[in-house]
């Protein structure tokens, strides 16, 4: 039995361009998933639902396949509400930076005293300086604010926009509902 860790083999972290290079990757990653904003605005596709089952069971489809457009549009709002207290913009910038550098982008576990720190302590620690900082810039409300207003958005384009024209692959039942003459048949999703 060998006593290494299974990470003792792996490169150390390369130059910025390579960590660059890796966050362009993942960022063109994620907007992969993002649909065309043409398809989320297209105001054909708005009705109003005929029951709270039908709008629930919508904002559930919805979520599902836009997703990455969702997020932007509620990090558009939070972004807007940040605009006039300058110095929490900037605070958040760099709390979102820490977010980039030790969450989303880094592909090898943290080490401290060749220790490796579990990805839930990383997760908690950043929640946490999160929250410090927004408590410490005194803008705690005014994001509570700006994330309840872009969660109603997208609640409200999700519970109105129709989902029966949505690629029915993006569900775990596409496959169940298929049948020989349609690819719905004559199934709806409950």
């Amino acid at each position: 039995m060998s006593s290494a860790s299974p990470y003792s083999s792996m490169s150390p972290p390369s130059t910025s361009v390579g960590f660059f290079a890796a966050a362009r990757d993942k960022t063109q990653s994620v907007m992969a998933g993002c649909r065309p904003w043409g398809e989320l605005l297209d105001l054909s596709a708005l009705s109003l639902p005929f029951s709270f089952g039908e709008s629930t069971a919508r904002i559930k489809r919805n979520l599902a396949y836009f997703r990455v457009n969702y997020t932007l549009i509620v990090l558009f709002v939070l972004f807007l509400s940040l605009l006039w207290h300058p110095i929490s913009m900037i605070v958040f910038l760099v709390v979102f930076v820490a977010w980039l550098f030790l969450y989303f982008l880094r592909d090898e576990p943290i080490l401290i005293f060749n220790r490796i720190v579990d990805d839930r302590v990383v997760l908690a620690g950043l929640g946490v300086v999160t929250i410090v900082s927004l408590i410490l810039t005194h803008v705690w409300l005014n994001v509570f604010v700006s994330l309840v207003i872009g969660s109603f958005l997208v609640c409200l384009h999700g519970a109105f926009r129709a989902s029966d024209n949505l690629d029915d692959l993006e569900t775990p039942y596409g496959a169940l509902l298929s049948v020989v003459d349609s690819p719905r048949g004559s199934y709806s999703l409950v």
